[in-house]
């Protein structure tokens, strides 16, 4: 049995925050901006919306595109660094929301590599029989952990919500066909949040360490791609499309660069939705589907890599 992506479903709240608009309230600009990082814009919550809301949304999305109701989900993971509340997992709270009664639901926390460990996790689930249907799902709201005075981090990152829905098939060479992980705590000192519930009671806003995190972006990803794709004998011209993590466009063309891949096979989003940490995944595959660039049979490849640090590559025949 393999595990098969049927459906994405994305949900982006409706306030968007430009480059120009930040100039207003900082020393920033929209050049020193998107030259540095290709963003151009990102999507803020609305006060009164939570992580489970557009997890909720985004869920939605994807359900309504299959025949399949809320109470045929086995399976819920929610991949977020921004949850509701300390407890209970906001994957519960997105179980209620959709009246999925029949699914066990939970939390994975690997910041921007919360996607690909939440997709591994259901991947085994369903292979080993224990589940037919899971929604996976990344979704942040960032915006409540920036320090909105610091020009080097708050500029980065944006709030949204990618779901897909991974069921079980007999259809052969489709679907998942591998995921590894990995992940190196010394990492810690070069993105963190100066909060958390047992250290100081607070969530805390993010601290980072830029020039570090770009070179082990660039080279971890790399190496786990080429580790994936080495452990199934497939050449890189085999690859139809990467779905790279979306934090910067700088560590997106090095990657290419350093992998002698074809940078139009690489979906770029960041200039849309700014680092959505572990929603950025799922939101980039939705475009990728709906612009017509995704097509059945191509050799699909995400990576990620996030604070911890935490890292991966996935191979996905589509």
């Amino acid at each position: 049995m393999q595990a098969k992506i049927t459906s994405v479903g994305s949900y982006l709240p409706s306030k968007i925050l430009t480059n120009k608009d930040l100039e207003l309230n900082m020393d920033t600009s929209d050049e020193w901006i998107n030259t540095r990082t290709g963003i151009k814009k990102r999507h803020i919550a609305d006060n009164n919306e939570l992580t489970s809301d557009l997890a909720t949304e985004a869920c939605k999305a994807a359900l309504k595109k299959v025949a399949l109701k809320a109470t045929d989900i086995d399976l819920i993971i929610v991949a977020t660094t921004t949850p509701d509340h300390t407890f209970p997992s906001t994957a519960t709270i997105v179980q209620s929301n959709l009246g999925a009664n029949n699914a066990f639901a939970f939390d994975v926390q690997a910041v921007c590599s919360g996607f690909l460990y939440a997709l591994s996790i259901a991947d085994k689930y369903i292979k080993s029989g224990e589940c037919k249907h899971a929604l996976v799902i990344g979704a942040e709201t960032l915006s409540r952990i920036l320090d909105w005075k610091d020009r080097t981090t708050c500029v980065l990152f944006g709030d949204g919500a990618g779901a897909v829905v991974l069921s079980a098939t007999d259809e052969a060479n489709t679907g998942i066909i591998d995921i590894n992980l990995y992940s190196d705590g010394d990492g810690f000192k070069h993105l963190y949040t100066d909060g958390g519930t047992a250290y100081n009671g607070e969530a805390g806003v993010i601290k980072m360490e830029g020039q570090d995190v770009f070179k082990n972006a660039v080279s971890k990803m790399s190496s786990s791609i080429t580790t994936l794709l080495d452990k199934h004998n497939i050449a890189f011209d085999d690859i139809g499309l990467v779905v790279p993590h979306q934090a910067n466009m700088r560590i997106m063309d090095s990657i290419a660069k350093k992998l002698h891949l074809n940078i139009t096979k690489v979906i770029r989003t960041v200039d849309m939705h700014a680092n959505t940490s572990a929603a950025s995944i799922p939101l980039a595959l939705d475009v990728a589907i709906n612009d017509g660039r995704l097509q059945k049979g191509q050799n699909l490849v995400f990576t990620a890599l996030g604070a911890g640090f935490t890292w991966g590559a996935g191979l996905v025949r589509w």
